[in-house]
This record gives C-alpha cells, sequence and structure tokens, in this order.
C-alpha cells in the first residue's frame, strides 16, 4: 500500500484529481443545464451520484481521494520495523495513568489523540503523557459525531480550539489530526493544510470502543501486524470487559508481548516521519 508523504504546508493547496473531477462534474451539469434545459435530468443525476461517491470518500477513513491521509508508517521506518501504537479519545482519569504504566514497563512510546473538552478538565494527566515520553495529537475539541456534517468554518475553529488547548497545556504544539471515527468530507484538506497539521488514521483498529472480549479485540490487532502498521486503541470510551474492566487494560499487556515477539519498535508518529 503506497504511503501519502507528509504534505509540504509551505505551498498553496491544492485538490487531489478527485476533487478536481468532482468540481468539473459540477460546471459541467450547470453549464450543460444552461446551454441546454432539456438535460437537466440527466444532469441532476451527475449530481446525485458525485455527491454519493464524495460520501463514500468520506466514509471510508483510510481513503486518500479526499487529500493525503497516513494509513501506514513510511517505508523507511517499516524497514526500521516499527509500528505506531496511537491511542484515542483521552486524556481518561480512570483508564489513561493505568495505560501509561503498562507502555512504561514495556519502554513503549506512543500517539495519544486527545479531545480538546476533555484534556482542558484534567491538563495534568495531558501534562503527564508528554513528561513521559509519549506525544499528545489532535483529536478535535467537541469530539462531534457530527464532526463530517460540518463546514469548513466549523471544522476550522473546532480543530484550532482544541490544537490551542492542547498546546497550551503540554507546551507541546500536535504535527497530526485524526477526525471523530476517521469520518471527513471534501472540506477537512484546505482546514488541515491550512494549519499544518497532517491527517493520520490507522492501519488497524478493533472496534475497542464496542467489543469487550479481550481476545477478540487482541486477535484483530495481532493478525498480521507487521512493520509500518498504525494500530488504533482507545483509553477514553473504551468498552467493558465481562468483569468490567475496559478492554485497552486487558489488551495492551498481551498486545505489547506480540509485538516484542515479532521484534516489532513501537515509536510516536513524529518519531516515524522523522
Amino acid at each position: 500500500m503506497p504511503v501519502t508523504s507528509p504534505p509540504d504546508m509551505s505551498s498553496r493547496w491544492t485538490p487531489t484529481p478527485f476533487l478536481s473531477a468532482s468540481a468539473a462534474v459540477h460546471g459541467a451539469a450547470l453549464l450543460g443545464t444552461l446551454a441546454v434545459p432539456a438535460v437537466w435530468p440527466w444532469a441532476v443525476g451527475a449530481l446525485v451520484a458525485n455527491h454519493a461517491l464524495l460520501a463514500g470518500a468520506g466514509l471510508w477513513p483510510s481513503s486518500r481521494l479526499l487529500g493525503p491521509n497516513l494509513t501506514r508508517l513510511p517505508e523507511a521506518a517499516a524497514q526500521r520495523r516499527e509500528i505506531a501504537l496511537t491511542i484515542d479519545d483521552g486524556p481518561d482519569p480512570d483508564v489513561t495513568p493505568r495505560v501509561l504504566d503498562l507502555l512504561d514497563a514495556a519502554n513503549v512510546r506512543a500517539s495519544f489523540f486527545c479531545i480538546g473538552r476533555i484534556a482542558q478538565q484534567h491538563p495534568a494527566l495531558c501534562r503527564s503523557i508528554v513528561q513521559r515520553g509519549h506525544r499528545v495529537e489532535n483529536h478535535g475539541f467537541a469530539h462531534s459525531n457530527a464532526f463530517s456534517l460540518w463546514g469548513p468554518g466549523a471544522m476550522r475553529r473546532d480543530i484550532v480550539r482544541a490544537q490551542a488547548t492542547l498546546s497550551d497545556i503540554t507546551g507541546q504544539a500536535p504535527q497530526f489530526f485524526r477526525a471523530t471515527a476517521g469520518l471527513r468530507n471534501p472540506f477537512l484538506d484546505p482546514v488541515l493544510h491550512g494549519l499544518g497539521l497532517q491527517l493520520a488514521t490507522w492501519t488497524r483498529r478493533a472496534f475497542d470502543t464496542r467489543t469487550g472480549d479481550p481476545q477478540r479485540v487482541h486477535q484483530r490487532l495481532a493478525q498480521h501486524l507487521g512493520a509500518g502498521d498504525i494500530v488504533l486503541m482507545h483509553d477514553g470510551h473504551a468498552a467493558r470487559t465481562p468483569a468490567g474492566e475496559p478492554v485497552i487494560l486487558a489488551v495492551l499487556p498481551r498486545l505489547l508481548q506480540t509485538i516484542t515477539e515479532r521484534q516489532l519498535h513501537p515509536v510516536t508518529l513524529t518519531q516515524a516521519l522523522s
């Protein structure tokens, strides 16, 4: 699978070929209808089909049709047998400290995609993530389920607010952004480009906000886990095991053992791309 390189934030934003083609469809439909009014049903059909494709691209987290998207680490990182553990939706005052202890015990570093409003409630915990050698990245301020339906202004305000909050708390500006559930629309890429942030999704996920079975979660993450992978887990909104334990706490020790057995080296996203 090809890897998207970090975007050149000093350059002007340019749409992907898919977005350029979409704009061309819109223009052709408008001009065609003005020139030959009788073709309007065909024009409407083309626009409906085009919008369906745009929506589908936004609902596909690993898609690059709407813009650059880091779904795997660069080849140089894969050659070094590196993988990235990314942990979303925190910081959680009950779960995150125990996740940090498990990572410390294994001498492993991770990237925490923190929600701005949650970090604002637990600033000391957010600072602890960085002080213990990890990275805090931008997961939006509100973490709204409607994020992919927002316009560019609302997206930018939310991301900027999270960026300012996380930077002020940790003294370290996030370099990566991840949308709620990885869902987005064509407005996100130019917003991120203007803010100097890079979209990052994942290679492997376990749906651990919905699945509380540790064996199933571990199997989903470990199956074919290899160099260059970006792994997604959750400290916030984690599903509970039958015993009531956040599933990440039950799975992480076993996953770290699997990583060691396969001679993989967990790094932060920043380390992998540096």
